[in-house]
């Protein structure tokens, strides 16, 4: 019968990255559909933040820190009970800037910086997805990283430390989806565009211009796909890089 009741267990995302933007709207609508959501962020949970059971389900964690990732993954696996994860959604970056907000190139980005944004960026979602492994396996669950056009093209804005960490990561999903699919984990990107969040940098309004669209997109429409990704929608889909930009790539 249509309406009768489900008798699946609650499904449990984990999400890096969810204090603002495209994590913050991933939350919503992952909680709107019913799911658990286990939030990470370098911050303690905000109080403002919209989804129930919020500050229970949330990790402090500095991913640029290895130990403390690692301790987080342990504390993770304490929390999921049964011992089973639906999502992991490789959400959270940095992408450092230089004086008055400018583009860090190749050159002049600090060694020290490239080892931080690589680690944040690159490292903790393998991290996470090796660590989990075996609860990602229980569930037959889903990994989606997000990386970024910036990954495939030198941007105005972000950086080179921030972009290269970003193609390492489209290069990673699809080693990961050949690595993981044999125990049943779909492996898949997503590569936003230029999304209306807090964090635009001026000049924007230029890149704009330049997309058939001619609009910005939003961090609802990231989230959807995110969660298409995560369900039997998309039981098929593995080692893809979705393009979420409204046709700037083309």
């Amino acid at each position: 019968m249509a309406n009768a009741p489900s008798n699946q267990p609650r499904r449990t995302l984990l999400l890096t990255g969810a204090s603002r933007g495209i994590g913050h709207a991933t939350v919503k609508r992952f909680s709107a559909a019913g799911w658990r959501v286990i939030t990470c962020s370098r911050h303690a949970f905000p109080e403002n933040c919209p989804w129930e059971a919020g500050p229970e389900d949330h990790i402090q964690v500095d991913l640029a820190d290895e130990a403390n990732t690692l301790e987080a993954i342990e504390e993770i696996k304490r929390r999921l009970e049964p011992k089973e994860l639906h999502a992991l959604v490789n959400n959270a970056a940095i992408s450092p800037k230089a004086d008055g907000g400018a583009r860090m190139g190749s050159i002049e980005t600090p060694m020290e910086v490239w080892h931080q944004v690589f680690q944040v960026n690159f490292l903790a979602p393998i991290m996470l997805a090796r660590g989990l492994v075996d609860q990602l396996k229980a569930a037959k669950g889903s990994v989606v990283n997000v990386s970024s056009i910036a990954g495939s093209r030198v941007h105005p804005f972000a950086g080179s430390a921030y972009a290269t960490s970003k193609a390492a990561l489209a290069s990673l999903t699809r080693e990961m989806a050949h690595d993981f699919g044999p125990l049943g984990i779909r492996v898949n990107a997503i590569a936003p565009g230029e999304i209306d969040t807090a964090i635009l940098s001026p000049g924007t309004e230029k890149i704009v211009e330049q997309i058939p669209m001619h609009r910005l997109g939003t961090p609802d429409e990231v989230a959807k796909i995110i969660y298409v990704l995560c369900t039997e929608t998309s039981s098929y889909v593995n080692g893809a890089e979705i393009h979420i930009n409204g046709g700037q790539h083309v």
